[in-house]
């Protein structure tokens, strides 16, 4: 026997006999309804009343797995037409599903996915406006560069424009080598410093936004790995939903997929790591242990991840004391590099080598 789930309504099928059946009410709002519900993960009242008492029943789709084994299975000869339903109905349905989903509330961590994107639009602008300013203000204040930098650099342009009133400010003895600018110019400068100086301020905002959503998110990764590296690893799966359901080697390596790409195309090296290098136990370890900690981190993480995607007690403590455990092994292991294996292409350019010294010599 095996459960099968339509759109208008729960069959239970052997072989290509329906046995028994639960069929949909005729009512678009109320179908829409129930496929709300299979969409997000949920059973049906109907299919929980079919599968009662079966034993060995199996099932056509993994969200029903707690009812029975998943198999395939081809339902193609159940056709809704034998029941009493149309296609117009089906479309009114799928009309009224469309809505209801897109009246949803949207989940915290499809929020986090937006404001990462955001911020990484922020940083792109103020870098490309920050290199526009040092280039055109430095045609009239080159030395300001070695005085100020980032918001400060900006914020005095802002404010004094000229480079008299900044000089006076920084209280600096020097004369600049700068050519002058008309008033014209100078307004446009500033104006452009300002602008700069508000992105500025919008990015702090929004990285102390993202710091605060993502512990609300995701405290146990936020614990194990930090606010900044976890809303990274969110945004780069699309959510948390899915990062909780990626195996921890793929987890290992978000972030360096061109990398990955070219192993694959080219046979290159393959990467040992992606974003998580970012954590400082990662970027600080020598190279040769930098791909068994990735690995460690992986690993916790994603079990971080899964306690956040499914609301479980908090664990964060827990997974940092057994990561940092695992390190102080790895390091203790592994203190030296590696030594070099010999191979046959090795040994022949060592070859190489020593008969041009050899020639050298004589």
């Amino acid at each position: 026997m095996i459960l099968v789930t339509k759109w208008f309504g729960v069959f239970l099928c052997d072989d290509s006999r329906v046995v028994d059946k639960r069929l949909m009410p005729k009512d678009p709002e109320q179908i829409a309804e129930k496929l709300a519900l299979m969409q997000r993960g949920s059973l049906l009242p109907e299919e929980a009343e079919l599968a009662k008492d079966r034993k060995k029943l199996q099932v056509s789709e993994r969200r029903q797995s707690e009812l029975g084994k998943p198999a395939l299975f081809d339902s193609s000869f159940i056709k809704a037409e034998t029941y009493g339903f149309d296609a117009a109905l089906m479309h009114n349905a799928m009309v009224m599903l469309g809505k209801l989903r897109t009246s949803e509330p949207i989940p915290r961590d499809k929020n986090l996915v937006q404001a990462i994107r955001h911020l990484d639009d922020l940083i792109e602008s103020c870098n490309l406006m920050n290199e526009r300013l040092h280039e055109w203000y430095g045609l009239h204040f080159p030395e300001l560069g070695d005085h100020a930098k980032d918001e400060r650099y900006c914020g005095l342009i802002a404010k004094h424009g000229c480079r008299d009133g900044i000089i006076k400010e920084l209280e600096l003895d020097i004369e600049s080598i700068g050519s002058d600018m008309d008033d014209e110019d100078m307004t446009v400068i500033k104006e452009l410093a300002d602008t700069l100086l508000m992105i500025y301020n919008s990015r702090e905002r929004t990285e102390s936004y993202i710091s605060e959503l993502a512990d609300e998110v995701a405290p146990n990764m936020c614990a194990l790995i930090g606010s900044s590296l976890s809303a990274r690893l969110i945004s780069s799966a699309g959510g948390l939903d899915r990062l909780a359901s990626l195996p921890s080697s793929t987890l290992q390596l978000l972030g360096a997929e061109k990398a990955m790409f070219r192993h694959l195309r080219s046979g290159k090296k393959p990467p040992k790591h992606g974003m998580i290098f970012q954590h400082p136990d990662i970027h600080r370890a020598p190279y040769w242990q930098r791909g068994k900690i990735s690995r460690v981190l992986a690993g916790k993480a994603l079990i971080a991840a899964k306690v956040d995607r499914y609301k479980g007690e908090f664990i964060g403590d827990v997974l940092l004391k057994e990561f940092d455990g695992k390190v102080a092994d790895i390091k203790a292991r592994y203190p030296e590099p590696p030594k070099r294996k010999e191979t046959k292409k090795n040994k022949e350019a060592q070859k190489g080598k020593d008969a041009k010294k050899g020639k050298r010599n004589r």
